[in-house]
């Protein structure tokens, strides 16, 4: 089993050290089914991180310990007790996610394709939003208002670059452990809040 309660001078304290499921999976929706279900919610911040220590609704508190590369999601099971018919879920509150594409820039001249890139890189980071690039898509996560972002790129007006927004949960399954640390990790980031200059 992955999460073993312990005895704390506060409590049991429940001790996480792989993820054992998800909800999504159709065994486990079966068991759960008629179990009692505690969920612990984290911000992007948290569950990008290998170890925490936070409370579940109900009170019970988890020391969570995984491996550097487990990526927390939205549904995953981190305790299960078979006899008690008792887990604890995960809960997942995920930014919205800007989605640069790039793929129309393959067909331009490679000089003007790269100049766009670098005008493109020194607007992201003028505004400090964290970025990771995939293949031909640029993932940035909202970290102002979006009609703030909406603005920054109208602003700049780059040719044959589009954009569009997308929840974060649809966005992280597509990003390795690092990206995903990189791009929600942090529960704030630099804010503008105005109009770009």
């Amino acid at each position: 089993m992955a999460a073993l309660p312990v005895s704390s001078s506060q409590g049991a304290v429940i001790r996480v050290t792989s993820v054992i499921g998800n909800v999504a999976e159709p065994a486990w929706r079966e068991r759960l089914g008629d179990a009692q279900v505690d969920v612990i919610r984290l911000d992007q911040a948290e569950a990008q991180k290998s170890r925490l220590r936070k409370a579940a609704q109900s009170g019970a508190e988890l020391a969570i310990t995984l491996d550097r590369e487990t990526r927390l999601r939205d549904g995953d099971i981190l305790f299960w007790d078979q006899a008690g018919r008792r887990a604890v879920v995960t809960h997942i509150d995920l930014r919205d996610v800007m989605i640069i594409d790039l793929g129309a820039l393959a067909g331009e001249p490679p000089e003007a394709a790269m100049a766009r890139c670098v005008e493109l890189g020194h607007a992201l980071g003028n505004q400090h939003w964290p970025a990771v690039v995939r293949g031909t898509r640029v993932y940035v996560p909202l970290t102002v208002a979006r009609d703030v972002m909406q603005s920054v790129m109208k602003t700049h007006d780059f040719a044959r670059v589009g954009y569009s927004f997308a929840p974060g949960a649809q966005v992280i399954p597509h990003l390795t452990a690092s990206e995903a640390r990189r791009l929600f990790g942090t529960a704030g980031g630099h804010r503008h809040d105005g109009p770009p200059e």
